[in-house]
């Protein structure tokens, strides 16, 4: 019988994302990782089986080198090293698709070994009364959902943007009855806000952001660049604005955000629950 925990990370696991890290083609080459695999090591004060290269076993390939290094760990760690070595510059760049779906298996079924998840700095307070605007708009709140929960187990920063930008499209698509891309909205998403007594110096400043938001988006998600963590957090929460904003003056909110048509708190006061927060 396994003596394997629920909780762990299983042999067969580790296995196949070593297929993938450590493909003959599209994965790391044995010397890297060895390189990485003892600096891990070093980290967890572990000792590796396979941590010089040449392989000392005879025989052995890169791959089950590198699945049996990543077994070495408590499951804690083969979350963190497997998640990490998928993220890689190398990878991503040699075999991506795999990748994520490694990343993707690895975060629903063993999100709770991940020591960062719910650890990003994004307001929650804004992020709670956003899912809260947009209960009449299903399709987009589905959407900025996802974009949330791959945000708090801190994967899939570039898929983040996207899904946030899709959010906000199709807000868009709803509010303004087009399906134009978001580049395109501008001349339209501006009359919107004047119709609804936005000054026109608030139209003219939103639609600027927008733009600019378009153009950021653009640069990282299309030209594939690396991301900037820090980043991330700014992006979700301006889009946040955004919706929240365009929400509230298109009248469209649903019944469970009714009653938010007042002045919002954005952060609650000591002692005060969020619903409270929430109230007119």
């Amino acid at each position: 019988m396994s003596s394997t925990r629920p909780e762990d990370i299983p042999m067969v696991f580790v296995t196949n994302a070593s297929d993938v890290l450590g493909d003959t083609s599209l994965g790391f080459s044995g010397a890297q990782i060895v390189k990485l695999m003892s600096a891990y090591a070093v980290d967890a004060n572990i000792d590796i089986p396979n941590g010089t290269y040449p392989f000392e076993r005879q025989g052995i390939n890169k791959r089950t080198a590198l699945a049996e290094n990543i077994a070495a760990f408590p499951s804690e760690w083969r979350y963190k090293i497997i998640r990490e070595l998928c993220d890689s510059s190398t990878i991503q760049k040699l075999n991506p698709n795999a990748a994520n779906k490694i990343k993707a298996q690895l975060f629903s079924r063993y999100g709770h070994l991940n020591e960062g998840a719910n650890l990003n700095n994004l307001n929650q307070t804004l992020v709670e009364e956003t899912k809260h605007w947009l209960g009449a708009f299903p399709r987009s709140l589905s959407i900025y959902t996802q974009a949330e929960a791959k945000l708090s187990h801190g994967i899939f920063d570039r898929n983040v943007l996207d899904d946030l930008r899709l959010a906000l499209e199709i807000l868009l698509h709803e509010l303004l009855g087009n399906h134009k891309s978001l580049e395109n909205q501008l001349q339209p998403l501006g009359a919107f806000i004047k119709q609804r007594d936005g000054s026109p110096e608030l139209a003219n400043m939103f639609v600027k952001l927008i733009e600019y938001y378009a153009k950021y988006q653009n640069t990282y998600i299309k030209h594939d660049l690396a991301i900037i963590d820090q980043e991330v957090d700014f992006i979700f929460e301006l889009t946040s604005c955004f919706m929240r904003y365009l929400v509230r003056i298109s009248g469209r909110a649903s019944d469970r955000a009714g009653n938010l048509s007042g002045p919002i708190k954005m952060v609650p006061q000591a002692g005060e629950s969020l619903n409270a927060g929430l109230k007119k």
